[in-house]
């Protein structure tokens, strides 16, 4: 028969190498059990039966770390305990009742803790005052895409490392490994946005790791890849064979090109200016523009969105920059494939060129420029670069634009590019200017 727990004998139990639960004897309380763990943490629970199944009830108000703690919730145990046995002797299952009281006060709480409400309310709060325009949607497209669809409805402080590494490994199994990548880093930064606001205590994606190691990129397309590639902006038109000029020709980030408004460019001064807001280094930064930049820019379309419009240059609707890039890069790399058979003796035989991104055309820009023998300072300079060959001291000091330097860059490269493409003497662009024109 098992002995009465007393508070002397609660503090002298100690932790062993297993979980223990030592019952207490007393007549009033029969199947109340103090628990003690490997790890040290004490609490008491209730074993039962009920309906011919056996039950187990914990008590929540019941834990504790220390042995003196425990000795200490003795009398509140088997209180607790009584009014378990008072339920069942109703006919009532008492953990089924817990279980009900916990879900009716999770209703009950604020629906600020929501998932999709958490994820609006960084974007908003957080995202937007903060950081560029192009980094908050990237950020509020993956959310809403990839974190709210598989969780909506549940509160962040539900959401474990289990369910964390549950979505990630769909994605990455698509196969979209970087985009998993972007996933965690997304959501890791509401999380820690969350702790600050006090909605969480502590970060789900805690000793989470990227799902898959990133190296970084040297992609620069040979000249061969270039006349392709031209070739391939020439035939997919209006809008994206232009903007994948403009990349090509400026250094500039693909969302800089896609988002420039009528009202940044000075087509007679031929100058880009890309606000503050836009820059991803926060600084404003002007882009001089080639002969051909701005035969480019002459040939679009000019679509009206309204008065309050914001004067995008790349735009469908007049409202919102152009999307879908994913399958104008496709539509490329068809295009670049398709050619390359075309001049081949036995197309069966031709295997598509190495993966290249958009991104890899501002590499190319810069690496063209470099091979032109321009200083690096200046090529930072055109790709809007702070932190590179000007440090310190001088970096603090240094504040002069380089605008004639960054014109005659861009100019020259414009030239190469010309020669690459047509297979003419690098000093002349006129039929380049022919093909940017749509």
């Amino acid at each position: 028969m098992a002995k009465t727990l007393t508070t002397a004998a609660i503090k002298q139990l100690k932790p062993g190498a297993v979980r223990r639960e030592i019952p207490d004897g007393d007549r009033g309380v029969n199947g109340l059990y103090f628990v003690i763990q490997p790890s040290g943490a004490r609490s008491w629970a209730f074993r039962y039966r009920f309906q011919g199944q056996a039950r187990k009830l914990t008590f929540d108000g019941c834990k504790a770390k220390k042995a003196e703690d425990a000795a200490e919730q003795l009398t509140l145990a088997r209180e607790l305990a009584k009014q378990a046995m008072a339920t069942i002797s109703r006919g009532e299952d008492p953990a089924t009742k817990k279980q009900e009281a916990k879900r009716q006060a999770a209703a009950a709480r604020p629906a600020h803790d929501l998932i999709e409400n958490v994820c609006v309310s960084y974007i908003d709060r957080q995202a937007k005052p903060n950081t560029r325009e192009a980094s908050w949607r990237e950020v509020e497209r993956i959310l809403n895409k990839e974190i709210v669809p598989a969780w909506r409805g549940r509160r962040l402080g539900d959401i474990t490392r289990g369910d964390i590494h549950e979505l990630l490994d769909k994605i990455k199994d698509r196969p979209a490994p970087i985009l998993a990548n972007r996933t965690l880093a997304a959501f890791r930064r509401v999380c820690n946005w969350a702790i600050g606001r006090g909605i969480i205590e502590a970060s789900p994606c805690d000793r989470v790791k990227a799902p898959v190691a990133e190296t970084s990129r040297d992609r620069v397309l040979s000249d061969n890849e270039l006349r392709l590639t031209w070739g391939a902006f020439d035939g997919a038109g209006w809008p994206f064979g232009p903007i994948g000029k403009l990349l090509l020709l400026t250094g500039a980030r693909r969302d800089e090109v896609a988002h420039m408004t009528w009202s940044e460019v000075d087509l007679a001064g031929k100058l880009w200016t890309i606000p503050k807001e836009r820059a991803k280094n926060g600084a404003a930064h002007e882009v001089p523009l080639s002969a051909t930049a701005v035969a480019i820019l002459k040939g679009l379309p000019k679509i009206e969105g309204g008065k309050d419009a914001p004067g995008y240059i790349f735009t469908t609707t007049g409202k919102t920059p152009v999307s879908g890039f994913s399958k104008a890069k496709d539509q490329f790399d068809a295009a670049i494939l398709e050619a390359m058979q075309a001049a081949a003796a036995d197309p069966e035989t031709v295997k598509a060129p190495e993966r290249w991104t958009l991104h890899d055309l501002r590499r190319t820009c810069a690496s063209g420029m470099a091979g032109l023998g321009i200083a690096p300072h200046v090529v930072e300079a055109v790709l809007n670069h702070r932190s590179g060959t000007i440090k310190g001291v001088a970096a603090v000091y240094n504040r002069y634009s380089y605008s004639a330097e960054k014109r005659a860059a861009l100019d020259a490269w414009a030239r190469r590019l010309d020669a690459i493409v047509t297979g003419r003497a690098a000093a002349n662009v006129v039929e380049l200017k022919k093909k940017g024109r749509r």
